[in-house]
């Protein structure tokens, strides 16, 4: 049985002269957490940015679960882009938290949680305001359904950001940086949800900072740098004892200075 939900080949990416990304590929197993780390302007972000066709990639497929991410055959026998109509079915398959919230400050907590499942999941109010329950139950935050973000901290915030995407029920779910905005006291509560998610067993990709939760959490980490793959294997192999130079500076960089990992 073949057990792999994405597979990225040969993906690249171009902001006028400026190729951001050269022809990455990867593979993630279902039920896999891996992490991509590196230095900023290594084209983590815009790798994942990718995956769901908020940024259109230059060349490359992107396949989940066996269906074509973003492109259909076109009459000349290759592809052609899909619009975002056509996109919207996809897009529910591979979930998204930001490094910042994008919360609609005039919904309460409950109703920013619940408005994909109405409003693009078909679902009825009774049926999506249950599942937005359960979910903020998931990052625990049951008691804080009535209140409006404005009320939140930083991390409460992420994690009904985080709820939101699990209520789409997707595939696959990518979090960008996820504790990047928050205040250091805060960062905790939000890899404690992200920890348990992996522990489930859910399909995720995370661009992260922070290299000990990587290890620790991640089945596998990728190192990017230049828009490259420079080094991939499982977390605590790659953290612990990279093969490369490349690597081993930067991880020695980060354990000096964490801050060059952003």
């Amino acid at each position: 049985m073949n057990n792999t939900l994405l597979k990225v080949d040969g993906l690249k990416k171009s902001y006028g002269p400026l190729e951001v990304l050269k022809g990455i590929s990867f593979d993630l197993s279902k039920g896999e957490t891996l992490s991509l780390i590196g230095p900023s302007g290594s084209g983590k972000s815009t790798c994942l940015r990718c995956l769901n066709f908020l940024e259109q990639p230059g060349e490359g497929a992107i396949v989940l679960d066996g269906e074509r991410i973003g492109q259909v055959p076109d009459r000349r026998g290759g592809f052609r882009f899909m619009n975002d109509r056509e996109l919207a079915p996809q897009r529910r398959e591979i979930g998204m938290v930001f490094q910042l919230f994008y919360l609609w400050p005039h919904l309460n907590v409950r109703d920013n949680v619940a408005l994909g499942s109405i409003k693009a999941g078909g679902m009825s109010k009774p049926e999506a305001y249950e599942l937005a329950d359960a979910m903020l139950e998931k990052v625990h935050l049951s008691n804080k359904a009535g209140e409006y973000p404005e009320r939140l901290s930083g991390g409460q915030q992420q994690r009904v950001a985080i709820a939101r995407a699990l209520a789409q029920q997707p595939k696959l779910i990518l979090f960008d940086e996820p504790t990047s905005a928050l205040d250091p006291e805060l960062v905790g509560e939000v890899l404690t949800v992200i920890r348990e998610l992996a522990e489930e067993g859910r399909s995720m990709i995370l661009v992260t900072h922070e290299i000990r939760f990587a290890r620790d959490v991640a089945d596998r980490v990728i190192f990017m740098d230049g828009g490259h793959i420079v080094e991939q294997g499982p977390a605590i192999d790659v953290i612990n004892n990279p093969q490369l130079e490349r690597t081993r500076s930067f991880l020695g960089q980060v354990a000096d200075n964490p801050g060059l990992a952003g």
